[in-house]
This record gives C-alpha cells, structure tokens and sequence, in this order.
C-alpha cells in the first residue's frame, strides 16, 4: 500500500503499518452469501409484490383460479428482478465495502491493488460476474485454490479482492 492508501479497518495509514490484506476462505463467504440471500428473497418478494400490483392494475384481475398473464412483460420483469440484486450488492458495496452478510463475517470488499475502496466500475463488474461464478458449478469462488494469489475468477476480473477484517477489540 502508498502512503496515501486507507487501511480497510483503521483509515489512513503508511504503508509501515498497514496490516496485510487476508483474503477470506470460502467459508466465510458461503456463510456471508447465505445471509445476504435471505435480504435477496425479501428483496425479490417486495419487488415481486409491486410488479404484480402493477400487472392486475394495468391487465384487471385473471379469472378465479388462473395465473397472472404476463405476455411480452416477462423477460422485463425477471430483468428488473435481476436488476434489484445488482444495485444491492453494488449499492452496500459502494456504501461500506460490505453488505450485511459481509458485515456478519467481518469480510470486506477492497481494490487488489491499492486496498482502498472498490471503484464503481469494479463493483459493477464484480456483481455481474458473481452469479455466473457461483451457479457454474461454483467455479468462480474455487479458482481461488488455483490463483498465484489467492483470487476468486471475478475478483481478478474485476481486480477486487474480498479481505477478512480483524476482530474489533471490545
């Protein structure tokens, strides 16, 4: 780190006295992804809720026992859906370099390189690549078993890199 450089748990610092970047193991992150998907499902239940509203305000009611129609809307409607999950990562990634589930497992989003504060343009990269990392047979998240330096297939993407903090002292 530069002597200019921020120190994810302690603010400024030289790089004398910087601790490392730790990344974190994959079982801090599994965990912090479990409870972020909790946020998610509210998340996608509250959007769901507005978008049918919309629907049977716009279409009327369907016939008792039938299903919404959603007719050309449903590829907007899942895109929105995906669009919600996207500004909530990059949203809580912009705020504090963590969401709440990172929070939980003292886990932090930073810049590889400098240590500071992810970019917006990393965070967008980094949120559009997760998923595919995760659901390709979690692919993304092993790589890092591989990687010279420890990275995650979308941290070195997106030049991000998700650090463990240390416990605060009570």
């Amino acid at each position: 780190m530069n002597s200019n450089a921020t120190s994810p748990a302690n603010g400024p610092s030289s790089a004398a006295d910087a601790p490392p970047l730790q990344g974190a193991n994959l079982l801090r992150r599994f965990a912090a992804m479990v409870y972020d998907s909790l946020l998610l499902m509210a998340l996608g239940l509250g959007y769901g809720a507005v978008v049918t509203f919309l629907n049977v305000t716009l279409q009327g009611a369907p016939p008792e026992g039938e299903a919404i129609q959603w007719g050309a809307w449903r590829l907007p409607v899942f895109l929105g859906l995906l669009g919600v999950w996207l500004f909530f990562f990059y949203y809580f990634w912009g705020k504090h370099g963590q969401t709440l589930g990172m929070r939980a497992w003292r886990l932090k989003l930073v810049d590889a390189r400098s240590g500071g504060a992810a970019r917006p343009g990393q965070r967008l990269g980094r949120a559009l690549m997760a998923l595919p990392a995760l659901l390709v047979l979690g692919v993304g998240y092993f790589w890092r078993w591989v990687d010279p330096s420890g990275h995650t297939l979308h941290g070195r993407l997106s030049r991000t890199r998700v650090i463990l903090l240390p416990k605060e002292k009570r």
